[in-house]
């Protein structure tokens, strides 16, 4: 049996299921329809869905078929008139499962039936569950760390480890522990900061400045929201904003539905992970301006913690600084706004809702899916995400949202002394623009000093061939010699730019704080320069 290609819509009193079905016989087909359950099926074709609302067959129920077009389009009364269906393009949510619902924990406490339930639909709490901190002896017997879609999975890196040595940036772990993971992340960060880069972009931000001028396809609806929103509360007014191509529809059919049992501390991890995602396909989506290319893939897994060191979140703030930390160290573009822009982006995607969140999960996988090493990461999160997504409760979305709206960031929180490298850069470049000002009149005078020499050179040229050659003991090299200025080096070293100084290497080991370069290499500037001086009005002395 094929799963035809279908799409539903809604009235105040109907619901329409509008069913592509190009190879059948419109003369042999059955409908069956009852509360939540509807079934279709038109040799080879079958279709089955659970509606996210009941429907009843009072003698209103319409059909019709489009014979040029292979389309059956049924129109369904509604239980309730007036009810708004949520959800009708959660494709693959619509699909039933393949069988019933009846997976239980594997190991539950005995007794413990009459305790009261969690309601997944309550207010979510983001506060994590702190434990006091025991040392466990490591143990060949202890289980392998788990990573992926809720750490739900073990053991995959290590049968993949040459497929994913170029995916992600982690080693073996299957046997790396969180923390271990997180400190090997943090490390390789700090190594991996260039200061050069970073000035860079700060001082030469035209390019950037460019990126942060794109509209991303999410700023219409989030603003036809908001439109709605000051006229109106209510929901319908702003569902179906977030509209599917094709291409995308036939993503959400190949997905298999399946449930997700996930305990608090899973879910929690699960809607961290989507927010540090999200981050990165901002970022991508932004400084590409939605035209996907080679480094696409890189981009997202890479600024990624989730997806590149497999990291677990413990606060929203912990993501916010992850991501600051890789767009600084790791991407083409490297500033500070294409933080903060990611991260108000991000708030309206999930202000959106599913929908949003659904269609850039989207893209993200189809990303994957055409780069041959990072297909893996779809079957270890992003396939899970996009089934898990459709699921997921609006107002967990918008809790996830306000959450998120609330954690400030800045550039001292990042660890990079951002501030302390700005300061000094801009302390020196004041410096160097001085330094240019007061040159000037300098220079005039010493072309003036340098053409008084020159004609007293003269007349003494003209006094020694009155002389007889020979008169001096130590020759004539040493009379038409001129002493070696004592700041010659040192003149050199003057003359090196801003670049030339924080393009000098470091030692990575025990380097000393750049802002102490900074510092030394103004005190030796000045220096330089009062030694030049007086060696200048030294050597005019002597020629007087």
């Amino acid at each position: 049996m094929l799963t035809p290609a279908f799409e539903l819509s809604q009235d105040p009193d109907f619901l329409t299921v509008a069913i592509r079905v190009p190879y059948a016989r419109a003369s042999e087909f059955d409908v069956y329809f009852e509360g939540a359950d509807f079934k279709f099926y038109a040799k080879p074709y079958f279709l089955r869905l659970t509606l996210p609302g009941r429907v009843v067959e009072n003698g209103n129920e319409q059909g019709s078929y489009d014979a040029d077009k292979g389309i059956f389009t049924i129109r369904l009364p509604k239980e309730t008139p007036g009810e708004h269906f949520e959800g009708l393009n959660m494709l693959t949510a619509l699909l039933a499962p393949r069988k019933p619902r009846t997976a239980r924990p594997l190991v539950e406490e005995i007794g413990a039936s009459e305790e009261v339930v969690e309601d997944d639909d309550g207010e979510f709490d983001w506060e994590i569950e702190q434990t006091p901190y025991e040392e466990e002896p490591e143990s060949p017997l202890s289980p392998q760390c788990s990573y992926g879609f809720g750490n739900s999975r073990a053991g995959v890196v290590r049968r993949l480890q040459d497929e994913l040595s170029d995916v992600i940036d982690i080693k073996d772990p299957d046997s790396t522990p969180a923390a271990v993971r997180r400190q090997k992340r943090l490390a390789a960060e700090l190594a991996k900061f260039d200061p050069d880069h970073y000035l860079a972009d700060f001082f030469e931000d035209e390019a950037v400045e460019q990126i942060l001028k794109y509209n991303p396809w999410w700023n219409d609806p989030y603003s036809e929201m908001m439109a709605c929103l000051g006229k109106s509360r209510q929901p319908e007014s702003h569902a179906a904003l977030v509209s599917f191509s094709e291409e995308e529809k036939y993503q959400l059919r190949k997905f298999v539905n399946k449930s997700f049992l996930l305990d608090k501390r899973a879910r929690r991890q699960v809607c961290y992970g989507l927010i540090d995602i999200l981050l990165a396909y901002c970022y991508e989506t932004c400084v590409t301006e939605g035209e996907r290319n080679v480094e696409s893939s890189w981009n997202l897994r890479k600024l990624s913690a989730t997806l590149c060191w497999f990291e677990t979140w413990n606060d929203i703030h912990e993501i916010l600084v992850s991501f600051g930390r890789r767009v600084l160290c790791y991407p083409l573009y490297r500033h500070f706004k294409l933080v903060t822009k990611a991260y108000r982006d991000v708030i309206k995607i999930l202000q959106l809702g599913k929908s949003a969140v659904l269609k850039c999960l989207l893209d993200i996988h189809k990303i994957f899916q055409e780069n041959d090493p990072a297909y893996i990461l779809n079957d270890l999160y992003i396939s899970d995400y996009c089934v898990w997504i459709q699921k997921a409760k609006s107002k967990k979305l918008s809790a996830l949202a306000e959450a998120l709206r609330e954690v400030p960031l800045t550039k001292g929180q990042l660890g990079l002394e951002l501030e302390e490298l700005e300061a000094a850069a801009l302390l020196v470049q004041e410096e160097e623009a001085a330094g240019s000002a007061a040159g000037s009149p300098s220079d005039s005078g010493a072309s003036g000093s340098s053409d008084s020499e020159d004609s007293a050179s003269e007349q003494d040229e003209r006094a020694e061939r009155q002389c007889v050659p020979g008169d001096s003991p130590r020759g004539p090299f040493l009379e038409s010699s001129a002493p070696l200025p004592a700041g010659g080096e040192a003149g050199l070293g003057s003359a090196m730019d801003q670049g030339a100084l924080l393009a000098a290497p470091r030692d990575p080991a025990g380097r000393r704080p750049l802002i102490e370069e900074l510092s030394d290499h103004l005190r030796t500037t000045l220096q330089v320069s009062t030694s030049q001086g007086a060696d200048a009005r030294s050597h005019r002395r002597t020629q007087d």
